[in-house]
């Protein structure tokens, strides 16, 4: 085809167009299935779990997944609307030109276009959050916060978001316009570097921030904690309880923490749910994934996956076709590496949803060994009777769409899962 025929700018366009499209047309059909599925399924318990799950416990779990995903259909839409609106409508490129007349073009201007971004997408989001917490989460009495612990954090994670990413965002920023042509590869040093740093000083510095942890006092639970995790062969820092009852009435235990700091953590709705016994099995699992390095395997694939996606906003970053296809003005073709990086943000999403699935079977799998491990080290019955109760607690549907978990189950549904846990009992 003769160049002079083809424009790239206007075959991006169509391009992003038709990704968008059929992103939405996607997860629509999924949310659909999901609802209807869980509806179908909603007037019996299946078979598997009758003799441990009361009808009424199914039914809550149904309910609260369809208002859920419900919900994700006009959050789907809005966010569809919204990267239109920075994009082809102009959004973006108007910003940008705004900030032009009150700042000189160069580095202070760039980050306060990635600064500004950000706190609108926020703004944008704020009502999705208010409804799911105080309407959605409310309903089913999960919620457990207030108003002004709500907005305390939405606060303090803004003041936070802003100390941390305005300077990173700047050095981002400064390093894509001084290092040339290779800038993508030191940038991208320096986005691995704070990603560790940042799984290091979490637990002690910034977790404190928005919960209490007090260490366990309970003896006999850390004695039988501390036994277990001598018999596994690992090591962290100290055991702590998390005040998670402040915000919600969901119950969960974790690993945090990086090398020396590492600490294992319970939420105090846990501890007033599960047995010892079952405590053991639910931390025996979760060790099963530092054993398996299952940590280790996720964090080098998404640090691979960053450098390729550096690789690529270098090489767009130099093309003008990729400005104007999403709705930047030919005259502000200046250089402005925050508009490349924000375009490439909004758009990225679009082109790599195909590998949502490759990476939810391969987190599944992970659950997987990490059950395995924990039937080796403790017990089966205990691991089953643990996850039926946080599966019932959470209100989580055990009649999930195959399709939709395909998509989007990072863990395995409970069918599945138990049903490996009664193999295991059995033998």
């Amino acid at each position: 085809m003769n160049d002079s025929y083809f424009n790239p700018s206007g075959g991006f366009t169509l391009l992003f167009a038709l990704a968008l499209v059929a992103n939405l047309l996607l997860k629509f059909w999924l949310a659909s299935r999901q609802i209807r599925h869980v509806a179908r399924h909603r007037g019996a318990v299946p078979q598997a779990f009758s003799q441990s799950i009361a009808l009424d416990a199914h039914q809550k779990a149904a309910d609260y997944t369809i208002a859920k995903t419900q919900l994700g259909f006009f959050e789907l839409a809005w966010g569809a609307a919204t990267v239109l609106g920075w994009t082809l409508l102009g959004g973006l490129s108007a910003l940008n030109q705004g900030l032009q007349q009150w700042i000189a073009p160069g580095l202070i201007q760039q980050v306060s276009l990635l600064v500004a971004f950000m706190v609108i997408n926020g703004l944008i989001d704020l009502p999705f959050s208010l409804y799911g917490t105080f309407v959605l989460e409310e309903r089913f009495g999960f919620n457990k916060t207030t108003r002004m612990q709500w907005a305390k954090d939405v606060f303090q994670s803004t003041l936070l978001g802003l100390l941390i990413g305005a300077p990173l965002a700047a050095l981002v920023v400064w390093m894509m316009g001084a290092s040339g042509p290779a800038w993508w590869i030191w940038t991208w040093g320096i986005w691995v570097a704070f990603n560790a740093l940042a799984m290091w000083v979490y637990p002690t510095l910034i977790a404190p921030l928005f919960n209490t942890f007090e260490p366990l006092k309970d003896e006999q639970l850390k004695s039988r904690v501390s036994e277990l995790m001598q018999r596994c062969g690992f090591q962290a820092q100290g055991f702590y309880v998390m005040d998670g009852s402040k915000r919600s009435a969901h119950a969960n235990a974790y690993f945090t923490g990086f090398g020396s700091s590492k600490r294992v953590v319970f939420y105090d709705t846990l501890l007033a749910r599960l047995s010892p016994s079952e405590i053991d099995a639910v931390l025996a699992h979760e060790i099963g994934h530092f054993k398996h390095r299952h940590i280790l395997k996720r964090l080098a694939s998404a640090f691979l996956m960053s450098l390729l996606g550096f690789a690529v906003l270098g090489w767009l970053s130099a093309q003008a076709w990729f400005y104007t296809g999403l709705g930047v003005a030919p005259n502000m073709l200046i250089a402005n590496d925050a508009l490349a990086l924000v375009l490439f943000l909004i758009a990225l999403p679009l082109f790599t949803g195909f590998l949502g699935p490759l990476f939810a079977q391969i987190s599944r799998q992970h659950e997987f060994e990490a059950d395995h491990y924990a039937i080796e080290k403790t017990n089966a019955y205990d691991l089953s009777s643990a996850l039926l109760k946080l599966y019932q607690d959470n209100a989580s549907t055990l009649t999930p769409d195959p399709m939709y978990v395909k998509f989007y189950y990072s863990h395995p549904p409970a069918s599945e899962r138990l049903a490996r846990m009664q193999m295991a009992a059995a033998t």
